[in-house]
């Protein structure tokens, strides 16, 4: 009996000594390898990340000291009254409103977009309201025949689908026969609350300069403090309009266009196609757009329209993955066609496709989730694979400091 437990015993022991040897074999030839070549790519796309940030703060830090303000770079006067001609010194300027279901913010964004100070005959409000839920959408109208009744030239639409989600509800309002009249139309999502001043400050630069399609205004965040999470959503948000923003703009007169708190010259959304539902992101489709017919954009960072950030995990995991699969989906689309046009110089399509697209929107996103969340942690157990000190540690906090740059008192975020 005993003979047999040693014999079992032994057998036993081979055969994992047997499974030990073909593991390690496994790992020599196949895992040990893979690991090192996705570590060489982290690397690369890490080192690629690291010199765009550098390059930003380069380029910011020179903007900053010579004072590139748009008002100095383009020609900027208020408009006056003029007494002989009266209302019609000022442009005829659409407002959209895109909502859907927004119970809790819809007052507020009805009520700002009709405080703005534009002489109330040169502008018309559009509330296009995607709602699917009825209460909500008899409180909405009731809102706009509210303020209709103050005099104030509101139109409330609604359609039978939701083809195209926001892209196809601001694609049909621009369909109406009224917007013909209009030459400018600023858009604000549910949740932004514009300055009674935002058109006075805006409208002017495209007066002026009839080479410019777009001004966009910054986000600025009433809910910041509500949580960590909104805390760091700031930061980042902070980053992506004092940096980014400003340097496309200062560069290359080219920068996303964001969805919202921005202004658009109609005669440039029509001769692009309008708008498209391609992607999730038809924000930065019709800018790109836009830009290749050689369209100007122009940030004014001076310029703050109050927002909220997502509070819970759901909205913030929706929202950030509209954020990250729509620009890749994007590029994929127009790489070639940025490429072969033949209407922009060949330092803006580098900066387009190699800054803008692949840096920002695709190797942040791989590097970030790929290296940290993969690479990282699978060397813990494959001991064989060494990832340098500089990749692990240096470049991820001169990265993190350089995006915390843009909100000094972020730093507070860390501490508490």
């Amino acid at each position: 009996m005993n003979n047999q437990m040693d014999r079992f015993q032994r057998s036993s022991n081979d055969i994992g000594e047997q499974l030990g040897l073909i593991s390690n074999e496994i790992k020599i030839l196949f895992i040990v390898p893979i690991l090192k070549i996705s570590l060489f790519l982290c690397l690369v796309m890490s080192v690629m990340l690291f010199i765009e940030r550098v390059y930003m703060g380069i380029v910011i830090v020179l903007v900053k000291v010579f004072g590139r303000k748009p008002e100095k770079r383009y020609k900027w006067e208020s408009i006056k009254d003029d007494l002989e001609i009266g209302n019609s010194a000022y442009p005829m300027v659409l407002i959209q409103i895109p909502m859907f279901n927004e119970k809790e913010v819809y007052k507020l964004s009805i009520g700002a977009a009709c405080g703005l100070s534009w002489p109330s005959d040169r502008i018309i409000i559009q509330v296009l309201d995607d709602s699917t839920d009825s209460t909500i959408k008899e409180l909405v109208e009731l809102e706009c025949e509210r303020w209709a009744n103050k005099g104030i030239n509101i139109k409330y639409e609604i359609r039978d689908n939701r083809t195209g989600y926001k892209a196809g509800a601001l694609k049909l309002g621009m369909k109406r026969s009224y917007v013909k009249q209009c030459e400018y139309v600023a858009i604000f999502d549910a949740d932004f609350q514009p300055e009674p001043d935002f058109l006075r400050r805006t409208i002017p630069f495209f007066v002026h300069n009839p080479e410019i399609a777009l001004v966009q205004a910054r986000w600025i965040f009433v809910n910041s403090n509500e949580c960590f999470m909104t805390r760091m959503q700031e930061m980042s948000l902070d980053y992506h309009f004092k940096v980014e923003q400003e340097v496309g703009s200062s560069t290359y007169a080219f920068f996303g266009f964001n969805g919202t708190a921005g202004v658009w010259r109609i005669a440039a959304i029509n001769e692009v196609g309008g708008w498209k539902d391609r992607t999730t992101v038809e924000d930065m489709d019709l800018a790109v757009r836009a830009s290749l017919r050689g369209w100007k954009f122009v940030y004014l960072g001076s310029l703050k329209v109050k927002s909220e950030l997502p509070s819970t995990f759901k909205a913030f995991r929706n929202q950030q993955h509209r954020w990250s699969c729509g620009p890749a989906n994007l590029f994929r689309k127009m790489a070639m066609e940025i490429i072969r046009n033949k209407k922009v110089t060949l330092w803006k399509k580098i900066y387009v496709i190699y800054s803008f697209f692949l840096v920002r929107k695709v190797v942040a996103h791989i590097a970030t989730f790929f290296f940290y969340g993969i690479v990282i942690p699978t060397t813990v157990l494959v001991p064989e694979v060494d990832i340098p000190k500089w990749a692990a540690v240096y470049l991820p906090c001169i990265i993190t400091l350089l995006n915390a740059v843009g909100t000094p008192r972020s730093s507070k975020t860390f501490n508490s």
